[in-house]
């Protein structure tokens, strides 16, 4: 039966890498001669030989040695990347279908990060990708209550009336944008911006086609208080930590001021 993975299994993952590259990086061997090393029984991990080239550890937390040395390594800074994913770009390190992914992305980065939530493939816009273990778990336990903005592309235009009932049917709220491709002031499809939790994106999308304006394109903007704005397609920022550290709070932020409000209107 399939079992949905942890907070704890994330952080697992994200934090274990291939021996040979630890052992690589700590300066022992090259990766070559470190697989020589592992397939020849010369390396142990808190004390027990191991053999297999496939096998990953935690180089902060688990005892290696290498024919007699034990490895040192720098555990290494935090990454915290905002990315302008293009489309049909797979929101994942590696795709089995051969298809281009984030790593296409972030050549020369030596650090190994991995996204946070995902986006589709055929969307565009913000990927958040980490190797923090904690705040990435944190953020998918929450991640149905993040907000996310996205810019959507309908097919015909929608007037103001028609956002406020999508809004109140959708729990998405809309509005009119400038329209880059409009051609002498106006366009045959529109743009609007849309802030949503992701749970709504679906619903969206299933009442504009029903509306008979169906979604064309997706490019999201903003996730919590992470922007996209500034970032060339396919490019991306690296951001400080106290700026990652916002997502930890901003849901929870946005959640208060809504529960005081409903108290002011209940008159308690």
């Amino acid at each position: 039966m399939y079992r949905a993975p942890t907070r704890e299994d994330l952080k697992k993952e994200i934090m274990q890498e291939r021996l040979q590259k630890i052992i690589a990086r700590a300066g022992i061997a090259s990766r070559r001669h470190a697989e020589l090393l592992i397939a020849s029984g010369q390396v142990r991990v808190n004390g027990r030989v191991v053999r297999e080239l496939g096998t990953k550890a935690d180089a902060a937390k688990d005892r290696i040695e290498a024919a007699g040395k034990v490895v040192e390594t720098n555990a290494g800074r935090r990454v915290y990347i905002v990315l302008n994913k293009p489309p049909e770009v797979v929101s994942a390190m590696a795709d089995p279908e051969g298809r281009k992914t984030l790593r296409n992305c972030l050549r020369g980065l030596p650090e190994r990060v991995f996204p946070v939530g995902n986006l589709e493939y055929a969307a565009s816009g913000l990927v958040f990708l980490t190797n923090d273990g904690d705040l990435a778990a944190e953020m998918l336990d929450k991640w149905a209550q993040l907000e996310q903005v996205y810019q959507v592309k309908v097919k015909g235009m929608l007037t103001l009336a028609d956002l406020e009932r999508l809004g109140k049917e959708t729990g998405v709220k809309m509005r009119t944008v400038r329209q880059p491709d409009a051609t002498r002031g106006r366009a045959a499809n529109y743009w609007y911006e849309a802030r949503m939790r992701d749970t709504k994106k679906e619903e969206l999308r299933r009442v504009l086609f029903k509306e008979k304006h169906p979604l064309e394109k997706l490019k999201r903007i903003g996730l919590g208080p992470l922007t996209v704005e500034g970032i060339p397609r396919g490019r991306y920022r690296l951001i400080e930590q106290k700026e990652a550290e916002k997502l930890r709070k901003f849901e929870g932020r946005k959640e208060t001021k809504r529960v005081e409000m409903k108290k002011e209107k209940k008159g308690i």
